[in-house]
């Protein structure tokens, strides 16, 4: 992996985030899961973008969090992507859904969402699923694909909820590139 750029960046709160920044290129925030992760993908992705991750603060409220993601989108440039998986997939479209100023947003599996946060969204989406995810995850992905007003639906042949980084860097590279 490139050179590792570490920053701070304060969320409205006051609490610091810290930061890390791989690669250059347009820009792209990946928001983990609860088991955070990331790096794998991270890695992948530098090669055509600048890829920042951050540590997620603990349990606490979703507002909260989408203060932390702005603050990380003020750090990324203006137009940033967004990808998150699991949990933070459902943060990134919330973020989105809140109005920060996101570039477009990719999520894998996130966890459920309310429908009006899902009609709130208006960024460029994919969402993406593995065909060997449980057939509930499957279908979820595409009900919140169908719900969401500017989205489309991948699914990765052979991939669970544990999502090979080298099979889903390419599919996010190839719909960050369309940006």
């Amino acid at each position: 992996m490139d050179e590792v750029r570490r920053g701070r960046v304060v969320s409205r709160d006051g609490t610091e985030i810290a930061y890390e920044r791989y690669g250059d290129g347009p820009a792209v925030v990946l928001v983990g899961g609860a088991d955070g992760g990331g790096r794998a993908l991270a890695g992948l992705l530098a090669r055509r973008f600048s890829v920042v991750t951050y540590e997620r603060r603990g349990p606490g409220t979703a507002e909260r969090e989408i203060e932390d993601l702005a603050a990380v989108l003020e750090a990324a440039g203006p137009g940033a992507a967004v990808h998150g998986t699991e949990t933070g997939g459902a943060l990134a479209l919330a973020g989105a859904a809140a109005g920060l100023p996101v570039g477009a947003v990719s999520v894998y599996e996130p966890e459920p969402l309310a429908d009006d946060l899902v009609r709130a969204v208006h960024a460029r989406v994919l969402v993406v699923d593995g065909g060997a995810s449980p057939v509930a995850t499957r279908r979820a992905a595409r009900a919140l694909t169908a719900a969401l007003p500017r989205a489309r639906h991948r699914t990765l042949t052979g991939q669970t909820h544990e999502v090979a980084p080298h099979v889903l860097a390419p599919v996010l590279a190839d719909f960050l590139d369309e940006s």
